[in-house]
């Protein structure tokens, strides 16, 4: 299988392409026709004669040139002839109107189509290697709505549009009214695998295993490691992360924390009987070695190694993973393994990054929960897209 090298397929250089290269690109890795028949029209008319694939191009298209509202897409398909023919819309005839760009939009919706794109292509980018999918990075990222705001008591009657609050990096408490946009991203590619949209007040930790069942679906490959923050940290996502067989990498949340069992530290180091936190030493399976950290170096004993064992090499105490999914990691926490792993959970905040500021995840103008989905799937789609698009362009130079 051709594995291309992370670069090439990067978002970035999409974008900076003008709009009369870049499309051409972008459109020669998505083949629409299968979907297309699958959208049925509300009306006997049949969307006004036009292509559903043409259509269904537009809105695809629309994130990617930062278009944001029905009419926006109607007036650039109107204006920009060659915007229009690059879709695959007639150029003879007049642009889709605003009613028949919402109606596709509408039927997207009913049928979840969007959302069979998007896995399918998940699946293609792990097939053309473009995607990874061994480490994964989850995390949630803040929606504003587009409905009017209104009290949070009313707002979960409807399950839509709520109030949601988190802390920013700074310390500073921040409130929106939306949704919030979940998350599962290939920690090499920077690529969605698994998505989840919820009104903004629900927690992060009660989405995760969704997700981690969404992942484990979609991927013959074996998920090695699942990197959250310490939002997420809650037994139910460890024993998630461990019922696919992969490892869960979670900072503890020391809030509201009860006492570790005697002898072992927060983190799980076990202490000997001096009181000093023994030393990691590696792992066997599910088995974490840890040494007497007289032995290793790490501290001096005033009474040796002579006080809790015989041999030069020191005490030693094995742990199994198994005994607190929630305690112990295999890395052990704090290993430099596990920070090198939990660094990579800076992937999904790229992500988010690009669909909010880049495309326009954040910039809806539809209201209602299923509507928004579909939504935050279609900029989830551009990615997907650019990035197989970019891999198709590499080959193409590569070979010639």
């Amino acid at each position: 299988m051709y594995i291309l090298q992370e670069r090439l397929f990067s978002f970035e250089e999409l974008q900076i392409l003008e709009s009369k290269e870049k499309l051409p690109i972008f459109f020669s890795a998505l083949d629409l026709r299968p979907y297309a028949k699958q959208l049925k029209s509300s009306s006997p008319q049949g969307a006004e004669g036009h292509s559903k694939e043409g259509i269904l191009r537009a809105l695809i298209a629309a994130p990617l040139e930062g278009i944001d509202t029905f009419t926006s897409l109607h007036n650039r398909l109107k204006n920009d002839l060659r915007f229009r023919y690059q879709c695959g819309l007639d150029i003879s005839r007049p642009a889709p109107s605003i009613s028949t760009l919402s109606r596709v939009f509408s039927s997207l919706t009913k049928t979840g189509l969007v959302k069979r794109i998007f896995q399918d292509l998940v699946q293609l980018a792990q097939e053309e290697g473009v995607i990874d999918g061994k480490h994964q990075a989850i995390d949630s990222a803040a929606i504003d709505a587009y409905e009017k705001k209104q009290p949070k008591k009313r707002s979960e009657q409807t399950g839509n549009a709520n109030w949601g609050a988190k802390f920013d990096s700074f310390g500073n408490k921040i409130t929106w009214f939306g949704y919030k946009m979940h998350l599962s991203v290939d920690t090499k590619s920077e690529l969605p695998m698994a998505i989840e949209v919820t009104p903004a007040h629900i927690n992060d930790g009660d989405v995760a295993p969704q997700l981690i069942e969404q992942v484990k679906s979609c991927t013959n490959s074996k998920i090695d490691f699942l990197i959250m923050d310490g939002g997420y940290d809650q037994l139910k996502n460890y024993e998630s992360a461990k019922n696919i067989g992969a490892q869960a990498i979670i900072p503890l949340n020391l809030r509201n924390e009860k006492e570790p069992p005697e002898g072992i530290a927060s983190n799980g180091t076990p202490r000997c009987s001096m009181g000093y936190e023994m030393t990691y030493w590696g792992a066997n399976k599910d088995q974490l070695k840890f040494r007497c950290p007289h032995a290793t170096g790490k501290v001096d004993c005033p009474l040796g190694m002579a006080a809790c064992s015989s041999s030069n090499y020191g005490m030693v105490v094995k742990i199994n993973v198994n005994k607190d999914l929630r305690r112990y990691s295999n890395p052990h926490r704090d290993s430099k393994r596990w920070k090198e792993l939990y660094n990579e959970r800076t992937s999904v905040e790229r992500c988010n990054s690009r669909m909010k500021s880049y495309l326009t995840a954040n910039s809806l103008h539809v209201w209602g929960i299923d509507k928004v989905k579909t939504h935050i799937y279609l900029n989830a789609i551009v990615l997907l897209v650019s990035a197989l698009a970019m891999a198709k362009e590499s080959k193409k130079q590569q070979t010639a």
